[in-house]
C-alpha cells in the first residue's frame, strides 16, 4: 500500500519511462482506464489513478494495470539474473517475519541488514527512488513502516 505522494512518484516514474500519453494508452488497453482523454498532466493522471485504486489497496482493473506496468518496467531493467538474486534476498527477509507479518522477535538487526542489501542491489539496477518505491509496493505493513522511517531525517 502506497501513500498518496509515493503513488504519485510511481506514476511519474512510469510517465518518465513511457511518456504520459503512452502510459494512458497502455492503461486503457489494460482496462485500467476507460478513456484516453483527460488527465493532461502526470499529476492529474496520478490523482485519477489514486482515486480509482485507493493507493493500490483495491483490487480493481486500474490497480492491476498500474502494478503490471510497474513490474514490466522494473523487470526489464533487472533482467532474469537480477530478479533471481533479489528473490533469494526476499526469501531471507520473509524469514524475519513471524505471525501476522510482524517482525519476529530478535530479527530486527538481521531484517535491517537484509533490507539494506536488497535496496542497494535494486538501486544499482533501477535507481534509488524507484528501488524504494518498488520495495514499498511489495512490503508488508511492518516492513513498509521501517522503510518509511529509514527515509526520514532524525529529529
Amino acid at each position: 500500500m502506497l501513500m498518496h505522494e509515493e503513488f504519485a512518484q510511481l506514476v511519474r516514474c512510469l510517465a518518465d519511462d513511457l511518456g504520459v500519453q503512452r502510459l494512458r494508452d497502455k492503461l486503457v488497453a489494460m482496462r485500467g482506464l476507460v478513456t484516453r482523454r483527460g488527465a493532461p498532466s502526470t499529476e492529474a493522471l496520478a490523482d485519477q489513478l489514486y482515486q480509482l485504486t485507493g493507493g493500490l489497496r483495491r483490487q480493481v482493473p486500474a490497480s492491476i494495470a498500474v502494478q503490471g506496468l510497474w513490474a514490466e518496467q522494473v523487470g526489464g531493467k533487472l533482467g532474469e539474473a537480477g530478479e533471481k538474486a533479489l528473490e533469494a534476498l526476499a526469501e531471507q527477509i520473509n524469514g524475519c517475519l513471524g505471525e501476522r507479518e510482524a517482525v519476529a522477535e530478535g530479527k530486527d538487526a538481521e531484517l535491517a541488514t537484509l533490507l539494506q542489501q536488497y535496496q542497494q542491489r535494486l538501486a544499482e539496477a533501477i535507481g534509488p527512488e524507484r528501488a524504494k518505491l518498488d520495495m514499498l509496493l511489495k512490503a508488508v505493513p511492518a516492513v513498509a513502516a521501517r522503510l518509511r522511517a529509514a527515509g526520514k531525517p532524525a529529529d
